[in-house]
C-alpha cells in the first residue's frame, strides 16, 4: 500500500485566518447579527460553511446558516473581485516539508472544508497543484469530523488505514482521522492550542514544521 500524507489547508499549509475572519465579520455585519469576535471565528476554521455557521449561532434555524454560508461566499468573492483579499502564505518550512517527504516516498493529498474552487485558488497561486494527488473539499463530502473525506483520498491514492497520517491545525482534523482509522497528527502553527489537538485524539503534535517531518519519517 502506499503512504499518503493528507493535510488540511487553511492553518495547516497556508496562514488564510484574516481573509476567513474578515469574510465572517462582513457576512454577519450584512446580516445584522453581533458579529462573533475573532477567537470565536478560529475555532470553527476547517468546518465546513453550514456546519460552521450553526457553530457560531447555534440559536439561529437551519435556513438561516444556509444564508450565513451563501453570503459568506459572496463576501469571498467579492474581496477577490475587488483585489481586497489579504496574502494567504504558505507557513515557513512547507515546500521544504513536502520535498523531503516526497524523496521519501510518501503521495500527499488535501482534506479541507474548503469549497473546490477556494482550494484551486490557493494551490494554484502558490504552484502547488502538481504535488497533490488526491483533493478532497467540502463540495463533495459531510463536514469533518465525518471520516468521509480521508475514505476516499485512501480510495484515489491506494493507501490503508495503516499507510495514511492525517495532518491538521484543528480539533475536527484530528477527530476526523481517529473516525478512519488512521495516525492524526496535530499541527501548533495553526488555530487550534495543541492541548486541543491531545484531547481529540492526536497520537502527536509537531510545534514547527521540521518537528512534523521528523515525525513523518521517524
Amino acid at each position: 500500500m502506499n503512504r499518503l500524507a493528507l493535510f488540511d489547508c487553511d492553518g495547516t499549509l497556508v496562514d488564510s485566518q484574516a481573509n476567513i475572519c474578515r469574510a465572517v465579520e462582513d457576512t454577519f455585519a450584512a446580516h445584522r447579527i453581533d458579529v462573533p469576535g475573532r477567537d470565536a471565528i478560529r475555532r470553527i476554521v476547517g468546518l465546513s460553511l453550514v456546519e460552521a455557521m450553526a457553530a457560531l449561532v447555534p440559536q439561529a434555524e437551519a435556513a438561516h446558516h444556509h444564508a450565513l454560508a451563501a453570503d459568506y461566499k459572496l463576501a469571498f468573492q467579492t474581496m477577490r473581485g475587488n483585489g481586497t483579499l489579504a496574502d494567504e502564505p504558505l507557513f515557513e518550512g512547507i515546500v521544504a516539508a513536502l520535498d523531503t517527504l516526497e524523496a521519501d516516498g510518501w503521495l500527499f493529498g488535501v482534506a479541507t472544508g474548503k469549497s473546490d474552487r477556494g482550494l484551486a485558488h490557493i494551490l494554484a497561486a502558490h504552484g502547488l497543484t502538481a504535488r497533490f494527488l488526491t483533493l478532497q473539499t467540502a463540495d463533495r463530502h459531510p463536514s469533518k469530523p465525518h471520516p468521509s473525506m480521508i475514505e476516499q483520498a485512501m480510495a484515489e491514492a491506494g493507501a490503508a488505514p495503516e499507510t495514511t497520517v492525517m495532518i491538521g491545525d484543528t480539533s475536527y482534523d484530528m477527530l476526523m482521522a481517529r473516525n478512519a482509522g488512521t495516525r492524526a497528527l496535530g499541527v501548533g502553527w495553526g488555530y487550534h492550542a495543541p492541548d486541543d489537538l491531545h484531547a481529540a485524539g492526536a497520537h502527536a503534535v509537531a510545534l514547527r514544521v521540521p518537528d512534523l517531518v521528523g515525525m513523518m519519517m521517524a
